[in-house]
């Protein structure tokens, strides 16, 4: 018989994700990551308004290094020199900030936003065409008002 001791029981209803997530041995990068999150958070209303869309806190590395990622060089030489400020701000908030990193990231944050609505207007050559067919199509079922759903059935003859 197995000692009821040497394996507890789990409880009958379950974990929320976050929380399952936060109960395991492996939570550290978790935790980590939230508190990054939190973090910026603080430190994002205290950038210039043009420069907060374009950079995001990264990590807090030894030495109370500030490590952030800028999306291009012109972002990143803006947030060099509000580096003070955000060195201020950062130790206001508790951190023993001493410095600020910066990274330039390949790709921009967001992709490029792209009007839903936005269409080409068809040439006319594409319009005539596209009328031929829909005549064609037309044409076909006039004949045959069945259409593709009557004695059609896909497949070889036999």
């Amino acid at each position: 018989m197995s000692d009821p001791k040497s394996s507890p029981r789990r409880s009958a209803t379950p974990l929320p994700a976050l929380q399952a997530a936060l109960t395991d041995a492996a939570t550290d990068p978790v935790r980590r990551a939230l508190w990054l999150d939190a973090l910026e958070q603080k430190l994002r209303p205290c950038l210039p308004p043009p420069l907060a869309d374009h950079c995001r806190l990264a990590n807090v590395a030894e030495g109370g290094r500030l490590v952030f990622i800028v999306d291009s060089p012109i972002w990143r030489a803006r947030l060099r020199l509000a580096a003070p400020d955000i060195l201020d701000v950062a130790r206001s908030i508790g951190l023993a900030a001493t410095e600020v990193a910066i990274k330039t990231a390949i790709a921009p944050f967001a992709p490029a936003a792209t009007a839903a609505g936005a269409t080409r207007p068809l040439s006319e050559t594409a319009r005539s065409s596209l009328a031929a067919a829909l005549a064609t199509l037309e044409e076909s079922v006039s004949r045959n008002p069945a259409g593709a759903s009557g004695d059609r059935r896909g497949g070889r003859k036999r």
